[in-house]
């Protein structure tokens, strides 16, 4: 709540026995820059090509991105912090990557691949980047997806990654043109992880004016493959202005084939 320039995000945690109703943790938050000033954006746990999590050495890895909203810089910086119980969390790494929001990250066979928003210049576009260790990574050259469909408007953010039955599938966000404060998902697939088509018909899920709660957002969503085959989305939303949360609520759609 509140200005957005004068806010500090914190991150917290919730329990589910069904991945539908969950429980917020009573420590909450559970992780902060320790500053009083940077932020906690758009954590992303290191998982296998499946979305499901994978450990390391008994270890989650997870990785973000973090801003000082009132230094008023605009600069966002990749960190990476570790946990043995999702409870506590090591201090936050050294900067990794500058200009980095909302990475998807994924390792494929012994490599780290990571998909990630360039919030380095307007309007935002998605980079991919590659490391051995999850460290140090090496960017690509050329952006690997970039506004180019009708509907997309000023940005793409949140670009969300899976690799099944050797493609690789991406939901990523847009402002949706010609719809005030609306932002959608749109679908794109790739052999390689680098080249990528979108579908003709994007944006595939959209906001829902019938719901109050999700009336003009759906993104910053996070995908994983169930057992049965179906890809279950957690994503946030919404209501209509004026947006007094950031986000308001958190909801879970299922696709079968």
């Amino acid at each position: 709540r509140g200005e957005v320039a004068r806010r500090v995000f914190s991150m917290g945690g919730a329990t589910s026995p069904d991945g539908r109703a969950f429980t917020k943790l009573v420590k909450n938050p559970v992780f902060d820059f320790g500053d009083g000033k940077h932020s906690i954006l758009t954590p992303t746990l290191l998982r296998n090509p499946d979305g499901t999590t994978l450990k390391e050495n008994g270890l989650l890895r997870m990785w973000f991105s973090s801003t000082w909203f009132e230094g008023g810089t605009g600069l966002h910086t990749l960190h990476e912090t570790t946990s043995r119980d999702g409870l506590e969390w090591s201090a936050p790494s050294e900067t990794q990557l500058k200009n980095v929001y909302a990475p998807s990250v994924l390792k494929v066979g012994e490599q780290y691949r990571m998909w990630y928003t360039d919030v380095s210049a307007e309007p935002w576009k998605f980079r991919h980047a590659a490391s051995r260790d999850g460290r140090e990574w090496k960017v690509d050259e050329e952006p690997i997806l970039v506004i180019d469909q009708q509907w997309e408007k000023s940005r793409l953010f949140y670009p969300t990654v899976l690799k099944i039955d050797g493609a690789y599938l991406m939901w990523y966000g847009s402002y949706w043109t010609g719809r005030e404060n609306t932002t959608a998902l749109g679908f794109a697939v790739s052999e390689d992880g680098l080249h990528w088509e979108k579908h003709p018909k994007n944006p595939v899920f959209r906001p829902d004016p019938d719901r109050p709660w999700e009336s003009h957002y759906v993104t910053s969503q996070s995908v994983m493959r169930l057992e049965d085959g179906s890809l279950r989305m957690w994503y946030a939303s919404r209501k209509a202005p004026p947006f007094v949360n950031k986000y308001f609520a958190i909801n879970t759609a299922v696709w079968k084939r």
